[in-house]
C-alpha cells in the first residue's frame, strides 16, 4: 500500500475532466472556493477540450492526467465523472504515480480510474468529493471529510444521514467500491484483474436518474457473477433517491440474506448533497449492533 501526502493549506489542488467536457463556469466556481480555502488551484492544459465533443480526446485527456501526476507543485488531482472516464486506462503512466504518489479525489465514473490506480499501483485512492461539492459554497459535511480524510489523520468516520439496516451483523475488512456500473464493468479487465486478497467492505452507489431498479439488479448480479460476494463481508449502499426505494432494499436484502452479510443504506455518499469520503483500501470496521462504522488507519501520511 502507497499513501499519499496529506493536504495542508497553501498546498496546490489540479483539476482535470478525465471522464467529461467540462464546462468553464462551474469549474471556475469550484476552484474560487477551494481558493477561498486557502488552497492554490491548477488547470489541466486540455481541462476544457471538447475535442471528442462528448470530452477532450484520449490523448489529451491521458496527458492532463499524467502531466498532473509529474507536476511536484500539485499535492492533490481533483475531478468528477461523466461517461468515459475508462478511455484513459492503458494510457496512464502507472509507474509514474508509485514514484509521485499524491491524493486522488473523485466519484461516479471515476470510479474506473481510481480502482483501477488503486490495483495498478497500491495507491490508497478517494472516493465521495469531486470540484462538482465546490460550485457552490460547500456545506460543512464536505468541509468536514476533507479535513479527516485528506488533511488529516484521524480516523472518525461522521454520519450526516440515518444509517438503516437492511441485513444485521458486523464485519471488517478493506473499503472498495464506488458508482455500481462502473466498478462492475472494470472488474476482469487488464487494469483490475482480480479482487483484493483481504475481505472487503464494499461501499456502492446509484442513482434513480441513472439507473432504475432492474438496471441496479442486473450490475449487483454482475457483482455476484464475478464472485464479489464471496469476498465482501458487508455492503454499504449510499444515497440512490429523495424517495423511498422499497424495490432497492428488497434487492440489498436478497443479497444480504443470500450471503449473509450486514447491509446498510444511508445517504452519506453518492450523488445527493452528502459528499463522504472513503479511502479505497484502507480498513474499516461494521457493526450493526451498535450502528458503528470506524476506520482503521488513514489513507494519508
Amino acid at each position: 500500500m502507497i499513501k499519499p501526502q496529506k493536504m495542508r493549506d497553501g498546498d496546490t489542488i489540479g483539476f482535470i475532466a478525465p471522464s467529461y467536457r467540462a464546462k468553464r463556469d462551474p469549474i471556475e466556481r469550484a476552484a474560487e472556493n477551494l481558493r477561498n480555502l486557502g488552497y492554490k488551484v491548477k488547470f489541466s492544459k486540455n481541462l476544457f477540450s471538447t475535442t471528442n465533443v462528448y470530452a477532450g480526446s484520449i490523448e489529451e485527456r491521458a496527458e492532463d492526467f499524467n502531466a498532473m501526476i509529474a507536476d511536484p507543485e500539485v499535492k492533490m488531482v481533483f475531478f468528477t465523472g461523466g461517461e468515459v472516464g475508462n478511455e484513459i486506462l492503458p494510457f496512464i503512466d502507472y509507474e509514474n504515480i508509485k514514484k509521485n504518489p499524491k491524493i486522488l479525489c473523485s466519484y461516479s465514473d471515476s470510479t474506473t480510474v481510481l480502482n483501477a490506480v488503486n490495483h495498478m499501483t497500491g495507491l490508497v485512492t478517494f472516493y465521495g468529493s469531486s470540484p462538482r461539492f465546490f460550485e457552490s459554497p460547500p456545506i460543512d459535511y464536505t468541509l468536514l471529510n476533507f479535513e479527516k480524510r485528506l488533511r488529516s489523520n484521524d480516523l472518525e468516520y461522521v454520519k450526516n444521514s440515518e444509517w438503516r439496516v437492511i441485513t444485521p451483523g458486523k464485519a471488517e475488512g478493506i473499503l472498495i467500491g464506488g458508482y455500481l456500473m462502473n466498478f462492475a464493468a472494470l472488474l476482469g479487465l487488464e487494469w483490475y484483474r482480480e479482487l483484493p486478497d483481504e475481505d472487503i467492505i464494499l461501499f456502492i452507489e446509484d442513482h434513480e436518474k441513472f439507473s432504475n431498479a432492474s438496471v441496479v439488479s442486473k450490475w449487483f448480479t454482475t457483482l455476484e457473477h464475478h464472485g464479489v460476494f464471496k469476498k465482501a463481508k458487508a455492503l454499504i449502499f449510499g444515497h440512490y433517491s429523495l424517495e423511498p426505494s422499497p424495490v432497492i432494499d428488497d434487492i440489498l436484502a436478497r443479497i444480504g440474506n443470500r450471503y449473509n452479510i450486514p447491509v446498510i443504506r444511508n445517504e452519506d455518499f453518492g450523488h445527493g448533497a452528502n459528499g463522504a469520503i472513503f479511502p479505497i483500501s484502507v480498513k474499516a470496521k461494521l457493526n450493526t449492533e451498535d450502528m458503528s462504522f470506524q476506520l482503521l488507519e488513514s489513507g494519508v501520511k
